[in-house]
C-alpha cells in the first residue's frame, strides 16, 4: 500500500532525472556527428560515430595546456578558499575583537553586489601587479569568498563550545585550537565548500576571458569558447571538447558521491 501511495513521487523524480540527463545524452550524440548531422533540422538522433571529432579538439586548441591550467586554477582556488575562508570564519564565530559584527556585516554586503561590478577593479589590480596572462592573475580573485566565510562561520557556530573550552584550559592558543580542534570538526563543512569551489572554478568563464588573451594560458572553459566563430560554429567539435572537459567532474562525483552528499546535507542541517 505504501508503495502505491508513493508512485506520484517516483514519476516526478523520474521526469526530473530525465530532464537532467537528456542534455548530457544529446551532448554525447552530437559529439559523434558530422557538421551536417549536427545542424540538420529535424535533428538526427543516430550519429555516424565520427570519433575524429575528439582528435580535432587537440588540433584546433592547445587542449593539454588548457587542461593543466584548469587543474592548477581549481586546486589553488579550492585550497585557498578552504584555508582563508575557514580562518576568517573561525575568527568571526569564536574570537572576540572590536568591530567584529561591523566587519562581518560589511563582508556580507559583498554578497548583495553583482560580481560583474568587481571585474574592472580586479582587472586593474591584476594589470598593476603585472599578472595578466599568468596563473596568479587567473586564480588571485578566487582564493577567498564572502560566501565561503559566511557558510563556514555558520558551521563553526554550531560546533560545541565545550571542546574549545577544554582545549583552552589545557593551554592551547587560538591558532592551535583552530588548526587542531575546530578544523577537524568542521570537515563536513569544508567538504561542502570544497565541492562548490571545485565546480565553480572548473566552470568559471567570465574572469578567464577577461584576464587572459593567450590561448595557452586559458583554462578549458575559455579555450573551448574560442571554437565558436563569428560565421561558423562547429557544434560537433565543441560538444566533443565540452564532453572531455566535463569528464573529470563526472569521475570526481562518482568517486566521492557519498562524501559530497553527506557534507552538503550535514552543512544544511547546521
Amino acid at each position: 500500500m505504501r508503495a502505491n501511495r508513493l508512485w506520484p513521487v517516483h514519476v516526478v523524480l523520474a521526469v526530473g532525472a530525465a530532464a537532467m540527463v537528456l542534455p548530457f545524452f544529446w551532448e554525447v550524440l552530437t559529439s559523434l556527428k558530422t557538421f551536417t548531422e549536427a545542424t540538420r533540422v529535424p535533428p538526427v538522433w543516430i550519429p555516424s560515430f565520427q570519433w575524429s571529432n575528439y582528435a580535432k579538439i587537440f588540433e584546433q586548441t592547445p587542449f593539454l595546456h588548457q587542461f593543466w591550467n584548469t587543474v592548477a586554477m581549481t586546486v589553488i582556488r579550492t585550497c585557498g578558499q578552504l584555508l582563508f575562508c575557514s580562518m576568517a570564519a573561525y575568527a568571526f564565530a569564536r574570537l572576540k575583537f572590536p568591530g567584529r559584527n561591523i566587519i562581518f556585516v560589511a563582508l556580507l554586503s559583498v554578497l548583495m553586489v553583482p560580481g560583474q561590478l568587481f571585474l574592472i577593479p580586479q582587472y586593474q589590480i591584476m594589470q598593476g601587479l603585472g599578472w595578466l596572462n599568468t596563473l596568479p592573475g587567473l586564480v588571485g580573485p578566487g582564493v577567498f569568498s564572502a560566501f565561503g566565510t559566511f557558510m563556514l562561520r555558520q558551521f563553526f557556530l554550531g560546533l560545541p563550545s565545550e571542546v574549545e573550552e577544554a582545549a583552552r584550559i589545557d593551554g592551547a592558543h587560538p591558532v592551535r585550537i583552530y588548526w587542531s580542534v575546530m578544523l577537524p570538526l568542521a570537515r563536513p563543512g569544508l567538504m561542502a565548500l570544497g565541492v562548490l569551489t571545485v565546480m565553480w572554478s572548473w566552470n568559471d568563464l567570465m574572469w578567464p576571458l577577461i584576464v587572459n588573451t593567450d590561448p595557452e594560458q586559458m583554462p578549458l572553459s575559455a579555450g573551448l569558447s574560442s571554437l565558436q566563430q563569428e560565421h561558423l560554429n562547429e557544434f560537433h567539435v565543441l560538444m566533443a571538447g565540452s564532453l572531455v572537459a566535463s569528464l573529470p567532474m563526472i569521475v570526481l562525483f562518482i568517486v566521492m558521491q557519498k562524501q559530497i552528499i553527506q557534507g552538503i546535507a550535514f552543512t544544511g542541517s547546521k
